[in-house]
């Protein structure tokens, strides 16, 4: 498979509609239709977990109901394998708590004429100096 020229595109796309979805508490469950049930993997601040199920027991299992977040950067990069590398540079404010940096890099593999993400990795960006 050969790289895919419009993974600008793709990439910005998927974190638009990723984000809608997650940070909306009323379709926030629908995320998980955007990972595969064996073949997914994230790390969520230090925790690995492989599996859609596993996946969102995980993100329904975060405490917070609103978020609000603004994006500083979306990069990304094509694959060899037609998919995209996607890093997203970022902060975050849930329910009344103070606004975090964060960083969330995903892998969107291809399959059929789609995507799913075959890697998710999030952190907040906390230094304890």
């Amino acid at each position: 498979m050969a790289l895919n020229p419009q993974y600008a595109d793709i990439g910005n796309g998927f974190v638009q509609q990723y984000y809608a979805i997650f940070d909306d508490p009323a379709q926030r469950a629908n995320v998980v239709n955007f990972y595969s049930a064996t073949e997914s993997f994230m790390t969520f601040e230090g925790q690995q977990i492989q599996g859609s199920a596993k996946i969102m027991e995980k993100l329904s299992s975060l405490s917070f109901q609103k978020i609000s977040r603004v994006l500083t950067a979306i990069d990304s990069q094509p694959m060899f394998d037609g998919g995209v590398l996607i890093n997203v540079l970022g902060r975050l404010q849930t329910d009344d708590d103070q606004p975090h940096a964060y960083v969330q890099s995903f892998v969107l593999k291809p399959i059929g004429n789609s995507f799913f993400v075959q890697h998710d990795v999030f952190r907040l960006s906390l230094h304890d100096l």
